[in-house]
């Protein structure tokens, strides 16, 4: 299912009872942390106005490898590193025990067990994809092609339409089908058509990958470099009705409602009865992202050979498959999806692979196992106090905006008085009774989980939508706000240190979990968030005049942001990462006066030789501290919706007038900018 949710980190791919609350297992807890700030990180020889990043964390910039099995190390790494061992922990206790049939313990358990038992996996080779490659095989024509598509879906998987099911955009309360662009295997339409050094040996290393699968699977080298050179041509030819991911953010312009009836008339190749038919769908009025896209595949299914779609089924299947079967299956996926996309130089541990699927697949399971042992209800308390806090800043923001008139301030003022805020974990669980995991059997497991992924979905066409549900597991070390739902969602693995810790000062937490809070509230009123009322409809509540006043303070922030660069010549895409900078800028903004409020805030006392306004500024720089392969990097400045660690901390600072105080900023220095210049929305 996909979720329309706006995260504080993009991890490049690596992460029952009512309101009963749960006794933490104090054997679990850790001894009581005195230090919350990292000194030996710092570089004091870099001025804190020329590049505060570098002066909070360069040393440890400078120290810090990046783990050959990772794409990238810092705070988020770290945790969700840590939260891996405790998941682990978990797992492998379970796995000691005798469990009843159907419990928790035994699925979760069952599923780590069969994805580490290699050697069953390894005598397996591709037998488990054999059933679906055979069915690929004997496909006639494009009308069969979409059958097959469309019956994909069922088991987790799906071709071509880019189907899901969540809430109508305009009707929040109601559930619809929705079909998207889709059809890509690299990671969006630019990788098609970039014409620099990186991107041609990117495409070269993808025929690679795909021929190398063929090959595999018993097809000869050269037939195999043939079919893999005709798959690129056509994604090449689908990539073209692709949308940027900037114009994806559109959210009115990727908003199209079709009563059936008439999206087939778009596509008169396409029988729509017959692939909702194979969906299990019954709808008579879908949602469609992209038409362009779909009078594309209308056209391109009859114009390119059956045989090219079928290969590239047959390449998708083996492609998505790959993790879960023997392995030179995964090491030819490591070495394409890992190394060249990622820059990692060799695959995570089995452990944390296998750990992070039964997350991704048993995620509520394992979740409740997960709380139970890591997360105090003192926490949960601490954690809703400091939402509160913030809510009441924004609050009083909002009420004295200078740009903002009275007509728009009141709809902004009881969307936020509307959100929802969850913290930790659900407080009703998902079940999983229909999911059929056993010992020996990894694919069939994951295709179990598959299986009833769609089935949930599927039955919520047509039906109320239930907010009550996460988009996130209670251990995902991120959070997120979601307009459908208007909601701020911290799971419990975000609110550990460095982003929270119940014993530090009001500086250290205001400074990273403060700041986290008010990124995510003020996703609610950025660039997307704003176009979506207090209910969660995609609704304009906003004076045409506030709009435009709105707009040109976004447009300055994206000229800023167009500056900076990466990797000497990648500039930030400042329309493609608007809303993340929009949710820093504003959440530093709203976390500090916040922190100004409490007792610490309103002192000068120092600690470890930094004022209050020092540790607050200090604890949000170190919480970005985070360092990436060039290969992941490159990869998000073209997809990544979030600008790079170190704009996070100098492009939001270089507009807070706290931090020219709190560190003597002054003309000249090379993060100052003149007051008319500075960013202030929200």
């Amino acid at each position: 299912m996909k979720f329309v949710k706006y995260v504080l980190f993009a991890v490049p791919a690596v992460i029952a009872f009512g309101c009963k609350q749960h006794e933490k297992d104090t054997s679990a807890e850790a001894p009581k942390r005195t230090v919350f700030f990292d000194k030996t990180g710092m570089d004091t020889t870099v001025k804190p106005g020329d590049n505060f990043f570098l002066y909070a964390s360069g040393s440890w910039m400078k120290n810090t490898k990046i783990p050959p099995s990772e794409t990238g190390w810092g705070s988020f790494y770290v945790l969700f590193d840590d939260n891996e061992k405790n998941l682990h922990t978990i797992l492998q206790d379970a796995a000691k025990q005798d469990n009843k049939a159907g419990s928790n313990e035994q699925k979760v358990a069952d599923l780590y067990t069969s994805g580490m038992d290699t050697v069953a996996i390894e005598k397996l080779g591709y037998e488990p994809v054999k059933p679906l490659l055979e069915k690929i095989n004997a496909v006639k024509d494009y009308k069969d092609l979409l059958k097959l598509s469309a019956d994909s879906y069922r088991d987790g998987d799906g071709y071509l339409l880019g189907f899901y099911v969540s809430p109508d955009d305009r009707i929040s309360t109601k559930n619809i089908a929705h079909f998207d662009q889709a059809g890509l295997n690299l990671p969006n339409r630019d990788y098609y058509f970039n014409t620099d050094a990186a991107s041609v040996k990117i495409r070269a290393e993808y025929v690679k990958y795909i021929s190398r699968l063929f090959v595999l699977t018993g097809t000869d080298t050269a037939t195999a470099n043939k079919k893999a050179a005709a798959i690129l041509k056509l994604e090449t030819e689908i990539a073209k009705s692709h949308l940027t991911p900037t114009e994806l953010r559109d959210p009115v312009k990727n908003y199209n409602k079709f009563v059936v009836a008439d999206l087939q008339k778009q596509m008169p190749d396409i029988d729509l009865k017959e692939v909702f038919s194979h969906l299990g769908l019954k709808a008579d009025t879908v949602l469609v992202g992209q038409p362009g896209y779909f009078k594309s595949l209308d056209n391109l299914l009859k114009t390119q050979p059956i045989a090219v779609w079928k290969d590239k089924l047959a390449f998708t299947a083996l492609s998505n498959a790959a993790s879960y079967l023997s392995k030179s299956f995964r090491t030819a996926s490591f070495d394409f999806n890992g190394k060249i996309l990622n820059g990692q130089k060799q695959p995570r541990d089995r452990w944390k692979t296998v750990t992070d699927n039964v997350d991704g697949g048993l995620g509520e399971l394992l979740g409740q196992l997960y709380v139970e042992k890591y997360f105090t209800p003192e926490a949960k308390s601490r954690m809703l106090g400091l939402v509160n806090n913030l809510i009441a800043v924004y609050k009083d923001r909002i009420e004295k905006l200078d740009w903002m008139s009275a007509e728009t301030k009141k709809h902004a003022l009881e969307k936020l008085a509307a959100f929802t805020k969850k913290i930790g974990y659900p407080d009703k669980w998902k079940k999983y009774d229909d999911v059929e995991i056993s010992k020996d059997a990894y694919y069939a497991n994951m295709v179990s989980v598959g299986k009833h992924n769609y089935k949930e979905m599927i039955e919520k066409v047509g039906k109320p939508v239930d907010k009550t549900r996460w988009g996130m597991t209670p251990p995902t070390v991120n959070a997120y706000y979601n307009p459908t739902f208007n909601e701020i969602v911290f799971p419990a693995g975000i609110l550990q240190f460095p982003f929270f810790d119940k014993d530090a000062d009001d500086a250290i937490n205001y400074g990273a979990i403060g700041a986290v809070i008010g990124h995510e509230m003020t996703h609610g009123f950025d660039d997307q968030g704003r176009q979506y009322d207090k209910d969660g409809n995609l609704k304009d509540w906003w004076t045409k005049e506030d709009a435009s006043k709105f707009k040109a303070k976004a447009q300055v922030m994206i000229n800023q942001y167009n500056q900076f660069t990466v990797l000497n010549t990648l500039h930030v895409n400042g329309s493609l990462t608007q809303g993340e900078n929009l949710a820093d800028i504003g959440g530093v903004a709203i976390a500090y006066q916040a922190f100004k409020n409490t007792p610490e805030g309103k002192s000068d006392k120092k600690i470890d030789g930094f004022t209050p306004d020092q540790r607050f500024f200090l604890s949000y720089a170190q919480v970005w501290r985070v360092k990436s392969t060039d290969e992941t990097m490159r990869m998000r400045i073209s997809v990544d919706p979030h600008s790079p660690e170190m704009y996070r901390v100098n492009g939001p600072l270089s507009n807070t007038p706290a931090f020219y105080q709190a560190f003597g900023i002054k003309q000249g220095d090379k993060m100052y900018r003149e007051e008319k210049d500075r960013v202030k929305v929200w």
